[in-house]
This record gives C-alpha cells, sequence and structure tokens, in this order.
C-alpha cells in the first residue's frame, strides 16, 4: 500500500465497494464504457455539489505530498491557509474558507460513499445555554463566526442527529436519480440512461463508434478508487481508461482551447457586482508580471472562490471549463439524464445551478453568487425542555421550529491592510521586505520596473476563471 492510500479518509467508510462492468476495447487500451447502478451514479454527481476549497483540501488530505495541484487553486488554499488568523475576522472565518460546505450537503449525508463526510458537520447556537433568545433563530455553520442577538458567540455545538423520517419535501427514492436505475458511463465520464430508447442512440451519446472484439471485465471500485476518479475528473479527457486499463495513479493533463462563455443575463443590472483596482507590478524589459498590490476587498474575492461548488462553475462558465470530464458529467445531466431518472423535480437546478451556504456570501462578491434561503434543517427541544438538537425532519420532536442563520457580517479578511498576490493567486502580506527579496532573487533592477493599475471585474474572472494558467495581469503583458 503506498502513501497516500494510507492517508487519514476523516471518517469515511472506506468499507463500501461498487462493482462496474466495464467494456474495454480488443487492444485493452480503452474503456469504451461500463454499466453502473444508481449508487454510483449519484455519487459521481455529487462531484458537481463540491466546493473548490472542499475539493482540493480533500485531495491534499488523501494524496498528501503526491497531492495533484489543480492551477492556481491550490496556490491560493495554502497562501490562505498559511496567512495568520489575525488577518481574518475571527478565527472561524478562516476555517469556513478552508473547509467550506455544501448546500447540498443534507443529500450528500445519504450518499452510499460520501467522500466529503458531510455526516460529520456540526452546528454552533448561542454559548450561554441560559441565552434568553430563541436559539433557534441564532444558529451558524461554523464555530464563532457569527454573533447572537445577545451580542454573544456562536461557539457552542449543537448535535445534527439521524432522523427516522426523511428530510421535508424528500422522498425515499434516492439521493439525486432514481434507485435501482442502470446507467452507463463513458470513458470520459458522460452518463446515460442504460439503454433508453435506441441501442444505437445510446452509443452516439457516449461516444462510441466502434466494438469490435470488445470485451467485458468486472472492477470494483471503493473510497480509494473513487478518490482517484475524482482527480482523474479534473486532469484527463480518459479517467475511466487511465485508472481501469493504464496506471490508475497516472493521469495525462488535458489543456484545451477555452471560449468565452458566461451567463450575461446574471450580471444585467447587478448594481451589487463590485470592480476592484489591483496595482501590477511588471518587469518592462519582459512585460511578465512580478505580483500584484491589493487591499482587503480583492482579497476577500479570492476567499469566495474557495467556496464556489463545482456545478456553479459550470454553470456560469457555460459548461465550458478546463475539466472537461466534469464539463461532460454537467452535459448529461442536462441533455442525457431525463426527468424520469431524477429523484425530485428540484435535483437538476440544485446540481446545475447550486447555491451557496447560508453565510458564504461575501459583501465584496465580484460574480453573482445565489445564497441559500431554504433552512432545511430544525431545531428541536425534548420533553423536559432541556435536550436539544437539531435533525431535517419537522416530525422529530412537537417542539420543532425551523433554523434560522446568523449573518456573519458577509467578509472574510479584517481591516485595511494591503497584501502582495503573486501570479499563481498567492497572498501573503505586503512588506516591503518582501518585495526587496523578490526583486532581489529575480535579479530585477527597480529600472525595469513599471506599475500599472487594472481594474478586475467580471470580465477578468471569466478570463481567469476558464484558463486557470492565465492568470491576473495577463492583459498587461499581452
Amino acid at each position: 500500500m503506498s502513501d497516500a492510500d494510507e492517508a487519514e479518509t476523516s471518517g469515511a467508510d472506506e468499507g463500501v465497494q461498487f462493482t462496474l462492468k466495464a467494456v474495454t476495447n480488443r487492444q485493452k487500451t480503452k474503456v469504451l464504457f461500463a454499466e453502473i447502478d444508481s449508487q454510483f451514479a449519484d455519487v459521481l454527481l455529487s462531484f458537481l455539489t463540491m466546493p473548490l476549497g472542499k475539493m482540493v483540501k480533500l485531495l491534499s488530505d488523501h494524496y498528501r505530498d503526491e497531492a495533484p495541484p489543480i492551477g492556481s487553486l491550490t496556490s491560493l488554499y495554502d497562501g490562505l491557509s498559511n496567512l495568520d488568523s489575525r488577518h481574518f475576522w475571527t478565527e472561524g472565518c478562516k476555517n469556513m474558507l478552508l473547509n467550506p460546505r455544501s448546500s447540498l450537503e443534507y443529500k450528500c449525508s445519504r450518499l452510499k460513499l460520501d467522500i466529503n463526510d458531510t455526516r460529520l458537520e456540526k452546528y454552533f447556537c448561542c454559548e450561554d445555554p441560559r441565552c434568553s433568545r430563541p436559539a433557534y433563530s441564532n444558529i451558524s455553520m461554523h464555530r464563532d463566526v457569527g454573533v447572537c442577538a445577545c451580542g454573544k458567540s456562536l461557539n457552542r455545538e449543537i448535535g445534527v442527529r439521524n432522523s427516522s423520517e426523511l428530510a421535508d419535501g424528500d422522498r425515499d427514492d434516492g439521493v439525486f436519480v432514481v434507485a435501482n436505475e442502470s446507467f452507463l458511463i463513458s470513458d470520459d465520464l458522460r452518463i446515460v440512461p442504460n439503454v433508453a430508447g435506441s441501442v444505437m442512440g445510446t452509443l452516439k451519446n457516449l461516444g462510441i463508434t466502434d466494438m469490435d472484439g470488445a470485451e467485458l471485465r468486472n472492477v470494483v471500485f471503493g473510497f480509494d478508487e473513487v478518490i482517484d476518479l475524482l482527480k482523474g475528473s479534473l486532469l484527463s479527457r480518459t479517467p475511466l481508461s487511465d485508472m481501469i486499463v493504464l496506471n490508475r495513479r497516472k493521469f495525462y493533463v488535458a489543456r484545451p482551447k477555452l471560449e468565452r462563455g458566461i451567463h450575461e443575463t446574471e450580471f444585467e443590472g447587478s448594481c451589487s457586482i463590485k470592480k476592484t483596482i489591483l496595482k501590477v507590478t511588471l518587469q518592462k524589459s519582459t512585460n511578465k508580471l512580478l505580483f500584484a498590490q491589493s487591499n482587503s476587498d480583492f482579497v476577500d474575492f479570492l476567499c469566495s472562490l474557495l467556496n464556489f461548488p463545482l456545478g456553479g462553475v459550470e454553470y456560469h462558465l457555460c459548461n465550458n471549463t478546463s475539466f472537461k470530464s466534469i464539463d461532460n458529467l454537467y452535459t448529461s445531466l442536462a441533455d442525457f439524464i431525463g426527468d424520469e431518472y431524477l429523484a425530485n423535480a428540484d435535483i437538476r437546478k440544485s446540481l446545475m445551478k447550486p447555491s451557496l451556504p447560508h453565510g458564504y456570501m461575501s459583501e465584496n462578491k465580484i460574480l453573482p453568487l445565489g445564497g441559500n434561503t431554504n433552512p432545511r434543517l430544525f431545531y428541536h427541544k425534548g420533553l423536559g425542555m432541556v435536550e436539544e438538537w437539531l435533525s431535517y425532519s419537522s416530525r422529530d420532536s412537537k417542539c420543532a421550529h425551523a433554523i434560522k442563520y446568523r449573518n456573519n457580517g458577509g467578509y472574510y479578511i479584517n481591516g485595511r491592510k494591503m497584501y502582495m498576490v503573486s501570479d499563481d493567486l498567492t497572498v501573503t502580506p505586503l512588506c516591503m521586505i518582501s518585495i526587496f527579496s523578490i526583486l532581489k532573487d529575480m535579479k530585477i533592477t527597480l529600472s525595469d520596473v513599471r506599475e500599472v493599475e487594472v481594474p478586475i471585474g467580471v470580465d477578468e474572472v471569466i478570463r481567469s476563471a476558464q484558463a486557470p494558467r492565465q492568470r491576473i495581469g495577463r492583459r498587461e503583458s499581452e
């Protein structure tokens, strides 16, 4: 077993397994498609619910020193992780960025294999058990982030019970897709129902034109393989072949040519969408970006990127990201999986245009992200009015109230400090000593340096988000 296999899995059920019936070509060099059950399809679709910061953390925790860098997201995450807590409003603000949560965590907690470990998530209420304000209207998803109406911190943990009842509005019919249905998955993660209508149409949707000499083999996927598949979906156009018929830890990074795409109507008339000014330092002789100077507004925006779920990235970039296998997963939900195969009528919108959990909306937003306004949790008091808990059903006690979240103030970064942002989005406090060290290490003289001011708004976000290697300041260096 490798070191990566021995990495901690934060309580995930490593004993869970799935059996895939994979069809390979005659040369055994490519997986044509595989047959999967509804529970495995649920796990694949749960990738779309994963915040970008959670994705980076999950891969880092699992692979440790072998964790693959996911463009500038990894350096952004690492930079914020190394930033002293005094730069954030509270320690809780930093923790919520490094371990962001999904608005669909209840759904994911019902998965046969939940790699997000949403079953371990916690909630917090007023630190004073005798607080006169209703506990159900003063709830936070993170410790020491919000403040109770009485003025005290929300840092007393309140447990979430597994209910014998389904959540209000839910049916016992699968998580994202209908239970007990069968699906086919292509090498590049397109999912289609198992022969829905036309056999030839199904094969066409999977991109298969030749099955001469194809062979069938059973493949077992457990926790490690699902994590490998997540990694492959971010790095490869052929993650199934890379895992099943090639070295399962070897992925070949796709470098697609990206076209501009955005849901333009999301930005029309949105006066709350800000622009911020970056002072960018360039080398005159090469036009190379050295670093950018920024106030807390732009750093706050960078922080908010880590909370962005993969499904939201797909939506806002019109299904045209650098993660081509995730693009295909999203396309499957849009074009191939009909309503009759989904667990309920709201699933498609929840996965394709996910919202952010309450408390994750930054006031310094550039992208127009929507917040989750549906309080799926309920606060309960026992018969003696002493015991208290949360659950997803209002039917678990005779005294149940829909919870209300306290606002955390809408900011992550504290104060008016200035920061230095490198070309790979690493954030550090701005100081003259660090600037001097950078110029000295790069053997650049002051006469070879110039500064320009760059406005950062929607257009610039689109450019950087679609091509992670084309980052801040590229417009000035072109």
